[in-house]
């Protein structure tokens, strides 16, 4: 059997990562997880020596035992109360002869003396104990007790409130902003409804209500309440409880489901330590088996990065207790379970999973119940311009569920039904935000897809495909990304979102060791779709893309690695339906755009840009959007403003092209579209409806003119129904400022004069002008015979500024003077807001014609001498094809009425002729 089929990792010998070396060789349980966290510690030459108990043993994070042993110097870390000889760390009980500690023996950022250890940058002495930011003295404890010997209390500190009191504060303001009822203090504030933007103003109201001035960037680190208060706390110097001492929060400790069988496989050293439970670990042993992440206590906004690595590696260490299982039998499923329905491609993948096949989908979607849940989809669906027929809905049950809650929220008689029900598992679902830390986006994007590879290990076992990212690359420098090449290290990944697509990667590589069948789908940058034109508001690209039209100025990139929507959704629904094809990852970028590609297509679309570095280009555009705000682009602004997100960029703008051989010829086996270029044409729907939405920019007259080129006319005109004894010319420069402009809405700008003495003796300017091609398709006017060719609408301004207007028609008859019908006007002219009080014809003399507006093209000069070549061939090409079909209109429709031999049409002329003939009898009556 082939490694993807058997479901293990396929590079354990090329290029393997440290940390992921040492991932594989591990076992389960907490006790290696910890001595990798070690290995990204900064080695302390101030730290102590961590107090040692006879017996020698050492009991990890996790786990309970009691009766300790005298220890020299008790001690209590992270805000815990021990008794006199014993030490335990992050919640333990040591057992006698054992010492607990967090995976070291000191932390580099402890300093003890005396025999004592103090945690989090605290110091205690004359073998006393002190805990998160209490400083006790000799012979004393200080425990979250702010009524210890010699400590500041937090309610003092703080104005008369403690942390936790400052915490539900915050939590309170929070509210406001949120939909439904109030969050505790240990929900993260936008996994319960809260928006970027309101995080802005959250911020503000905490200034002003509560006197707590926190960044930005601290809230979207990790947003819960306990920690912006505790981080609020660090930085003003107060006294801070710990993160432990408080009652977890359901998000913080919410679990991956487990079947009943999974307790069989929890990790031995969790299962042996305890011999006098507390009455917490009593309840969670009475509930249901599950995997439960360890309450991970936040380091300092300084050790922002270890906070986060030993989140993940507790978050990697509950992949160990997944069970063992076989491979998923290879069929083509027909009842698939879909997570993420309500997203941009999460939305599309559910149309096109019942397009490529006859299987029933199950979505998981957050509501109160199923029908709300349902409502919720077809809400979302009609957004994205995707049907909610009744077909639709015969083939689609929605289930109301959480991807963040334990067993997704349902019951355990659900659960198991569910278990049974389905025979594959995509999941789409993902909270995508790049300013949010890890720890505020790990319960959606690694606990959930953990919870789902316990679904898929429950009963019968199923295929797990998973919605990845090639963010999973974004480290600064990295040389290659293909689809077995290692992703990047961990410890230099900058973002919470890259941070949270690396750990649910690794989780369910561990999965994949433990025998699921787990593919890895892994897109890019998501463009819109190239029919529809839908696009996501929020993706990166399209914030991108619009600053790069308004602004006119691109960052020095190598590679975008951009695909349409719609291809990605094909392409991940063909892979879900193919069984050979599961088990493998696969790059869904299409073909990268480059620099040089994608200022050749603005150039000629009209936009001219310029190139700048990246630095540069940052700091421009920050300062034009503060001088003329555009909201459509806050949320690009608010990313480019976070030094977090500066090295995401980096990483972005200088990254290699991802490889995708293995989707290549998955393409090419299934005759699907093979990745192409998503350049302007297949963006031209979607940068449509971004105009439209106020974040990118059409080329207009404000732009300099893409080419134009002179039209002069001479003739008469008169007051309306007499004679034509005026003379009036007309001395316009028609002008395009793209090709867009002129092949979507066909129109040409006009600008220049108009001399006509009954107007005014001097020349009137043409204040606005434009001109149509083959205005309403050339359908006749009037119902005539007259098809119109060029429709002219100017606006006239006067030295004594008067207004007036002029409307043109340039028109084609069934005739052979088509020389004369292309440089004819029939004019009309009058005060504005008023009908026209005169009238005549203006014509463009042949001999001007040919040196005006064929040799007398002018094209930007910033476009290289091939791309004007190109840009005038265009330009001939579309209009004298327009011209062209308008001459010939006129003809085609006399030839056709000619050979009209419907009954209708013979009857009628029969009838014609009939009257003609009782006229002409009639006349000769007459005459005798």
């Amino acid at each position: 059997m082939s490694e993807a089929g058997s479901g293990t990792s396929r590079n354990r010998s090329v290029n393997r990562r440290p940390e992921e070396e040492v991932i594989e060789r591990r076992g389960p349980g907490r006790a290696q997880a910890s001595d990798l966290l070690a290995r990204f510690r900064k080695p302390s030459g101030t730290a102590a020596a961590g107090p040692k108990a006879s017996g020698g043993s050492t009991a990890s994070e996790g786990l309970k035992v009691s009766e300790g042993p005298t220890v020299v110097g008790p001690t209590a870390t992270d805000g815990l109360k021990v008794s006199e000889g014993l030490m335990a760390s992050d919640g333990l009980k040591a057992t006698e002869g054992s010492t607990a500690t967090d995976g070291s023996t000191a932390s580099g950022r402890l300093k003890a003396t005396d025999g004592s250890t103090a945690s989090d940058g605290l110091k205690a002495s004359g073998g006393s104990m002190a805990s998160d930011g209490l400083k006790a003295t000799a012979g004393s404890t200080a425990s979250d007790d702010p009524t210890a010997t010699g400590s500041s209390t937090p309610t003092e500190a703080t104005g008369h409130r403690s942390v936790e009191q400052l915490a539900a504060d915050i939590a309170a303001r929070a509210a406001r902003f949120l939909p439904g009822s109030a969050t505790d203090t240990g929900t993260d504030l936008f996994d319960a409804g809260l928006s970027s933007v309101d995080a802005v103003e959250l911020v503000a109201l905490m200034a002003r209500e509560l006197g707590v001035s926190v960044s930005l960037d601290d809230v979207f680190a990790d947003a819960r309440p306990r920690r912006i208060a505790q981080r609020w706390a660090e930085a003003a110097g107060l006294p801070v409880e710990a993160a432990g001492s408080a009652p977890a929060s359901p998000a913080a400790t919410a679990a991956t489901a487990a079947p009943a069988a999974t307790a069989a496989t929890a990790a031995p050293a969790a299962t042996a330590a305890t011999t006098a439970p507390t009455a917490a670990a009593t309840a969670a042993t009475a509930a249901p088996p599950v995997i439960e992440p360890t309450t991970v206590v936040a380091a300092p906004r300084a050790e922002g990065l270890h906070e986060d690595l030993e989140m993940i590696l507790d978050d990697l260490a509950l992949a160990d207790r997944l069970p063992f299982s076989r491979q998923a039998d290879a069929v083509v499923p027909r009842r698939i379970l879909l997570t993420g329905a309500t997203g941009y491609l999460g939305s599309h993948m559910l149309l096109d999973l019942l397009r490529q096949g006859d299987a029933h989908v199950v979505c998981l979607v957050r509501g109160a119940d199923d029908a709300a849940a349902e409502r919720r989809l077809a809400d979302a669906l009609a957004s994205f311009d995707q049907p909610w027929s009744s077909e639709v809905r015969r083939r689609v049950t929605v289930l109301a569920a959480d991807l963040r809650q334990p067993r997704l929220g349902l019951t355990q008689d659900r659960w198991e039904s569910l278990a049974q029900d389905i025979d594959s598992i995509v999941n789409v679902a993902a909270a995508v935000d790049f300013l949010r830390g890890y720890p505020s986006l790990r319960q959606t994007n690694v606990i959930g897809p953990l919870v789902l590879a316990e679904l898929a290990m429950t009963g019968r076992t199923k295929p797990l495909h998973h919605i990845s990212s090639v963010a999973v690359f974004n480290e600064v420098g990295i040389e290659k990304m293909g689809e077995d090449d290692p992703v990047a290290h961990i410890d230099r990944l900058f973002a919470g979102y890259d941070k949270s697509k690396w750990a649910a990667e690794a989780v369910l590589r561990r999965a994949r060791e433990h025998g699921l069948t787990v593919t890895f789908l892994r897109p890019g940058a998501i463009g819109g779709h190239t029919r529809t034109g839908v696009y996501n508001p929020r993706d990166l690209s399209t914030g991108l893309i619009g600053a790069f039209s308004r602004y006119r100025t691109v960052p020095a990139f190598k590679f975008m690695n951009l695909a349409p929507v719609d291809w990605i959704s094909r392409t991940a629904a063909a892979v879900v339906f193919d069984p050979k094809a599961w088990g493998q990852n696969y790059n869904l970028t299409g073909r990268a755009e480059t620099l040089p590609e994608l200022v050749k297509d603005m150039k000629l679309a009209g936009m001219n840009v310029r190139v700048a570095g990246w630095q540069d280009w940052r700091d421009d555009l920050l300062r034009r959007h503060a001088a003329e705000p555009v909201p459509e682009l806050d949320f690009l602004i608010r990313i480019l403003s976070s030094p977090t997100a500066m090295k995401l960029f980096e990483a972005l703008m200088f990254g290699p092209e991802a490889g995708s051989e293995r989707t290549e010829a998955f393409l090419a086996r299934h005759r699907l579209p093979m990745a192409e270029r998503y350049g302007s044409q297949a963006q031209l729907k979607a940068f449509e409806r971004m105009a439209k939405d106020g974040i990118a920019r059409l080329p207009s007259r404000e732009d300099p003119p893409y080419l134009s080129f002179r039209e002069r006319t001479k003739g008469h005109v008169g007051p309306v129904g007499e004679d034509r004894d005026t003379k009036c010319r007309m001395a316009l420069t028609l002008s395009i400022a793209s090709m867009y402009q002129v092949v979507r809405h066909r129109k040409i700008d006009v600008r220049g004069e108009v001399t006509c003495e009954r107007l005014h003796p001097e020349p009137l300017t043409v204040a606005a002008g434009e001109i149509w091609v083959r205005p309403d398709e050339g359908v006749p006017l009037r119902h005539g015979s007259d098809h119109p060719l060029l429709r002219y609408r100017l606006v006239l301004v006067d030295r004594d500024g008067g207004r007036w207007w002029l409307e043109g028609w340039k028109t084609a008859r069934a005739s052979r003077d088509f020389w004369k019908q292309t440089r004819t006007i029939d004019v009309t002219i009058g005060r504005e807001g008023e009908p026209a009080s005169l009238a005549g014809v203006v014509k463009v003399p042949a001999k001007s014609y040919v040196p005006d507006q064929i040799d007398g093209i002018r094209v930007d000069p910033k476009l290289t001498p091939q791309e004007q070549r190109l840009a005038k061939l265009a330009w001939l090409s579309w209009f004298f094809v327009q011209v062209g079909m308008g001459l010939a209109e006129p003809t085609l429709r006399a030839g056709a009425e000619l050979l009209d031999l419907r009954k209708d049409a013979i009857d009628r002329d029969k009838g014609k002729l009939e009257r003609k003939i009782r006229k002409l009898m009639i006349k000769r009556e007459q005459t005798r």
